[in-house]
């Protein structure tokens, strides 16, 4: 039934009052025909062209025949169309659809890249390219926001989370971490978001072995995320947030030394710290019992650990946490910042919001962004940073769709609801026409997507 000269069926004989005969034989179609909408904010965005500008072509030129800028769109499009791995390539190598977001023939277009192809592709690239794809990558995401808000910005805020990444073989580099309980490794991701904007918008991922602290390289990686944002938007304020794992003498005293730069770093109890949250906890405790309901209240200290060179100011935010049949908790939350506005206000309606950022990281991992199955670390550095690139173009998705159902989807949702979609693709001497489904039920969506990506209404 493989060969293509067969036309492969399934038969229902007793399902339906006339026996079902469903042949797969649509030579020119596909079920990604919504991904022209990944084409056209990649064309708006300028992505791909931006990373794949970064990679340096050492193969021997009358042996090639697919460029780096081909393999690269290949696997970005591919990643967002839910096919993550290099042998995936075998099953779309003939795909109208994904022939044309690489600008070939759908019909008669030299077949997309092979698996072999793109395994030596993602691991031909060394350390020097991964860090200019990765600066480009936050460069790309930074420039193209303050384009789209024209530079009216007075507020930028960078959020750090490490996430872990489950290794199953020999990965370079892979550890045993006690905290997840398994071999893993432990990439960060870098986030931005704009004003008051509820969107966080990933600009960075870099993969890191799996036995690392939180903060080590967290240094670096803000310091690039400042730079782009002071050199993309010099007016605007600065803020970062952090959780507890960034809370180290060399994070806080980079952030100190940053001329503007406000922060929120979540810090770990300890037992001075504990003692001076001693008359806040008993406040909390006492409002607990009357209320019979989880109170919580706020105080500040300025305290200044052994390995700090001067004290800080730490918001205390004292919580008893009260739950149906189980005793009252004392939860205590300890916050690091350079701000001066009310303790209520700064864990509220600052450090909170940062919450936000595990479902960003839950639709990385949903689009596979842990699929580091290479046996070469910078192999699955360059995996991540091609998951990141195909999330950014999801992003813009749902940013082009803002006012619609899928204004706030998940990037699931938006494969689904925009991407799978049946097409028929035909080709003529002046143009292709792609045939979609004509129940095809979120056209309303695709249409305001498309139109806003610079569709011409037909």
């Amino acid at each position: 039934m493989a060969d293509n000269n067969t036309t492969q069926c399934v038969l229902f004989p007793d399902i339906f009052r006339k026996p079902a005969v469903l042949q797969f034989d649509q030579r020119q179609g596909s079920s990604d025909g919504g991904a022209l909408l990944l084409k056209a904010a990649d064309r708006r965005y300028g992505l791909i062209g931006c990373l794949a500008g970064c990679l340096r072509e050492e193969r021997q030129v009358g042996k090639v025949d697919h460029s780096l800028r081909e393999l690269l769109a290949q696997r970005v499009f591919s990643i967002a169309c839910g096919y993550p791995d290099a042998n995936d390539s075998a099953r779309l190598a003939g795909d109208p659809i994904h022939k044309m977001l690489l600008d070939r023939d759908p019909v008669v277009g030299r077949d997309l890249a092979s698996q072999p192809t793109l395994s030596r592709f993602e691991n031909a690239v060394g350390p020097q390219q991964l860090y200019r794809l990765g600066e480009a990558l936050a460069a790309s995401v930074i420039q193209r926001h303050a384009e789209r808000l024209r530079g009216r910005v007075r507020r930028v805020t960078i959020d750090l989370d490490p996430t872990d990444d489950p290794t199953h073989g020999a990965q370079q580099l892979s550890f045993f971490n006690g905290h997840y309980d398994t071999w893993c490794y432990l990439p960060v991701m870098g986030f931005v978001s704009f004003n008051h904007e509820a969107e966080q918008y990933l600009c960075a991922a870099v993969l890191r072995p799996g036995n690392v602290t939180a903060a080590v390289g967290a240094v670096g990686i803000l310091r690039r995320l400042i730079q782009l944002t002071r050199y993309f938007l010099p007016g605007a304020r600065i803020r970062v947030r952090l959780d507890g794992g960034f809370a180290h003498p060399d994070v806080l005293a980079f952030l100190d030394a940053e001329p503007g730069v406000e922060y929120v770093v979540a810090m770990a109890k300890n037992a001075v710290l504990k003692r001076q949250a001693t008359p806040a906890m008993r406040q909390a405790r006492q409002r607990s019992r009357h209320s019979g309901k989880t109170e919580h209240v706020y105080g500040e200290a300025h305290y200044a650990a052994r390995t700090w060179p001067r004290e800080r100011r730490i918001i205390l935010k004292a919580e008893v946490v009260r739950a149906q049949g189980k005793e009252p908790k004392d939860n205590p939350r300890l916050v690091i910042t350079n701000l001066q506005e009310s303790p209520q206000w700064i864990y509220e309606r600052v450090y909170c919001q940062r919450g936000e950022i595990e479902n960003r990281i839950k639709e990385l991992h949903e689009l596979q962004i842990d699929r580091t199955s290479c046996s070469d670390f910078w192999a699955n550095q360059f995996r991540v940073l091609l998951t990141a690139a195909a999330y950014v173009l999801m992003q813009e998705l749902r940013l082009r769709a803002a006012g619609t159902g899928c204004a706030r989807a998940q990037v699931w949702t938006l494969r689904e609801q925009l991407l799978k979609l049946g097409a028929r693709v035909l080709v003529s001497v002046r143009r292709v026409v792609v045939h979609l489904p004509a129940s095809f039920p979120f056209l309303p969506v695709f249409r305001t997507v498309a139109l806003r990506l610079g569709a011409a209404a037909g």
